[in-house]
């Protein structure tokens, strides 16, 4: 277990999208919205946790048939898309307040799956041992 994982800035930004997109779920069903809005908000739980679990257990360490900030960055820039889509339309349609509070909660996650995929892809452009200038093992 990576005990500092939680402290980094890549640790802390996944918690607290985990957690907005929990508390965006527990609005929309509670709120009785609409089935696309609630999908949206457990699969984007449920795939936060599966990528903290991921780095926090140090899987993509042992798991190196694919480049998992590759794929992070990837989930992060797909999921910010539909969210923009979804929470947009839960805003504007606003049946009641709690389909209002997760379409704002949605947004919310929006903006932190982009600060995701840029620290992400600084992280990936800046790291040393991947370049050309790093010593062979």
């Amino acid at each position: 277990v990576d005990r500092a994982f939680p402290r980094s800035p890549r640790g802390a930004l996944k918690i607290a999208r985990t957690l907005v997109a929990l508390a965006a779920l527990v609005c929309f069903v509670v709120a009785g919205s609409h089935q696309a809005y609630t999908a949206l908000a457990s699969m984007e739980t449920a795939i936060t946790v599966l990528f903290l679990l991921l780095y926090l257990l140090r899987l993509d360490e042992r798991m190196r048939c694919l480049f998992w900030p590759l794929a992070d960055i990837f989930n992060s820039m797909i999921a910010a898309l539909f969210l923009l889509v979804v929470s947009l339309f839960a805003i504007i349609i606003k049946t009641n307040k709690g389909t209002l509070a997760g379409g704002v909660l949605g947004l919310i996650l929006l903006v932190l799956c982009l600060a995701d995929a840029i620290l992400l892809f600084k992280k990936i452009s800046h790291d040393k041992s991947r370049g050309r200038s790093a010593p062979a093992k």
